[in-house]
């Protein structure tokens, strides 16, 4: 039976090297996807904002040109109110003019009289006639520089047409982006649980194939009687023979491990919520738990695993795995778990 195992644990530590080759293509191509979506985000970025500069100087110059627009039309009408009211003197300088000649048909006594009104009555109407093209002149000017107005008004609306629809496609680009990006990470994910899965099955027959050593999602859980006597924080015998069997496999693991990742094993002490008297070695579960922990990274240590590489807590009764205060549920909660992770 020794020599089958030993040629299962053989057979299964011919599949890490692929592992460990997939796993760094996966970091690599997370963190080429992840600089393209940053660099990607950062450009449209740049873009996007010179757009809304650009857009917030045409609309203060659309403001501008309307209020001119705005007194240019004030002005233009009331210029055509002064000519209608020019027209209106004119004519009824006409009609005045008419009836001083019909005087002056009548009289000869009031001839000189109505000849000399008749002249200032000319006078004027060459005065109104003169104001009268002054004013058709600012009338046609203010109409080219109304004309010219709307001209620019219209290019200035069209470039912002032109501006609102390319900060909508970029706008489009960045939210495709995203979700292709989105979809990326959650294969690689999907990829990087799968291997994981498969590692902890290797671990798993290295250590040993007994009901209280389990995996929980991701860590090991080793009951404290397979590691430790009662209300002791010393490894017995056959909690070393575990624990060099992890140390062996975490010496081989850091050989295949890339540099750039830094991981550690963290181990977590666990008592039950059984209460200590406080007048032994260890005055409360706080102690014993971490206790515990710290021995097995001291037993680690040893077997030569570095100690940059170990951590150690305690959580006392506070973390329990069983609800209740039953024998069983009791001893699933005295416990030391093994979690490899990073920093």
């Amino acid at each position: 039976m020794a020599l089958a195992r030993k040629g299962r644990t053989q057979r299964t530590i011919d599949y890490w090297p692929g592992f460990v080759d997939a796993l760094s293509t996966l970091l690599l191509s997370i963190m080429f996807l992840l600089s393209v979506f940053v660099l990607a985000q950062f450009l449209l970025s740049r873009e996007i904002s010179g757009k809304d500069e650009v857009l917030t100087r045409l609309n203060s110059q659309i403001n501008e040109l309307t209020q001119l627009l705005a007194l240019e039309k004030s002005g233009k009408q009331d210029l055509e109110d002064s000519l209608a009211n020019l027209q209106a003197s004119l004519s009824q300088s006409e009609g005045e003019r008419s009836r001083l000649q019909a005087l002056l048909d009548k009289g000869a006594g009031s001839a000189d009289a109505a000849n000399e009104k008749l002249g200032r009555v000319g006078a004027e109407l060459d005065a109104e006639r003169q104001t009268s093209a002054r004013a058709m002149s600012q009338i046609e000017l203010l109409n080219q520089q109304i004309a010219a107005l709307r001209s620019q008004i219209a290019a200035i609306e069209e470039a912002l047409q032109a501006s609102e629809a390319k900060d909508a496609s970029s706008q489009t680009k960045i939210a495709d982006l995203g979700r292709r990006l989105n979809v990326a990470l959650a294969q690689r994910v999907q990829e990087l649980n799968r291997y994981r899965s498969d590692f902890f099955g290797r671990l798993r027959e290295i250590l040993s194939d007994r009901e209280n050593i389990r995996i929980v999602g991701d860590r090991f859980v080793f009951q404290s009687e397979v590691l430790f006597p009662s209300g002791g924080n010393e490894l017995n015998p056959e909690g070393q023979v575990e624990m060099a069997k992890l140390a062996s496999a975490l010496l081989d693991l850091a050989k295949e491990i890339p540099a750039e990742i830094n991981w550690v094993l963290r181990v977590d002490g666990h008592t039950d919520n059984v209460q200590l008297s406080g007048t032994g070695r260890y005055a409360d579960n706080w102690e014993l738990s971490s206790a515990r922990a710290t021995s097995v990274v001291k037993f680690l240590i040893s077997k030569g695993v570095p100690a940059d590489r170990l951590v150690a807590a305690g959580f006392g009764e506070y973390q329990p795995i069983a609800e209740g205060d039953s024998v069983e549920a009791r001893s699933q909660n005295r416990r030391i778990e093994l979690k490899l992770t990073e920093k």
